[in-house]
């Protein structure tokens, strides 16, 4: 009896023991990864060519929200305590109803810029199903704002639900994800990249995608926004 009760207890240690290393794994973040937001604290973030966050931003139940202030000008933040070149960036957000917002790279800062989005590329976030005017593919969620447009395939979640993004960005290849689902794919600064920006809307901003490091931003488009779990890899 005493034999088989020892049996016993073996085996219910191995058992646990790969749970417990998968769980470790899981959340470790010593693997290069770091929190730009972790959602007790606002430290390193501030608006856009200023020194301090705007009011429209605020923690609220763990989560960065933008409280709806910005318009196209004004009220966007980035994260200032760092510039990154090569990187994996993954977060989770969601929207108002009608609600607009992105996510740039590569942003840079001065008196020339009124906007980040004048020299940064972005990832679009959108409430594709319930915007109250019509979209063009290149403005729905998951595309490279005004560049290439997401696949069909996507995963949208409706507004006021959590979904998951991923950039990863080199030099060789860009990939956007949205809720496990790779939307984008491109070479940055390829031929094919240069003709689509001369091509569209950014033929008028002559520094759009120019830099190859910068700040990660958050867009204020004017609508209730929510952003958690915003983590970072140089790569």
């Amino acid at each position: 009896m005493k034999h088989t009760l020892l049996f016993i207890l073996l085996l219910i240690v191995a058992a646990c023991t790969p749970k417990k290393e998968k769980q470790e794994a899981t959340s470790d973040t010593s693997e290069g990864w770091e929190m730009l937001f972790d959602g007790t604290s606002t430290e390193g973030w501030r608006g856009y060519n200023e020194a301090f966050l705007p009011d429209g931003w605020v923690i609220e139940e763990g989560t960065l929200k933008a409280l709806g202030k910005g318009g196209d000008i004004g009220g966007d933040i980035i994260y200032g305590a760092a510039e990154f070149e090569n990187f994996d960036l993954s977060l989770e957000w969601k929207i108002s109803e009608g609600g607009n917002s992105g996510i740039l790279y590569h942003v840079a800062e001065g008196a020339q810029y009124a906007a980040l989005y004048e020299n940064a590329p972005e990832y679009q976030l959108i409430d594709d199903l319930g915007f109250p005017d019509p979209l063009e593919k290149w403005q729905t969620v998951g595309a490279d704002y005004a560049m290439y447009d997401p696949s069909a395939n996507k995963v949208v979640r409706p507004a006021g639900e959590w979904n998951e993004s991923r950039i990863r960005f080199t030099p060789e290849k860009v990939e956007y994800w949205l809720n496990g689902v790779k939307t984008v794919e491109f070479v940055p600064w390829s031929e094919d990249w240069e003709n689509r920006k001369m091509a569209g809307k950014w033929k008028d901003y002559p520094d759009y995608g120019k830099y190859k490091t910068g700040y990660i931003g958050l867009q204020d488009h004017g609508g209730l926004t929510w952003f958690r779990n915003i983590r970072i890899k140089k790569i």
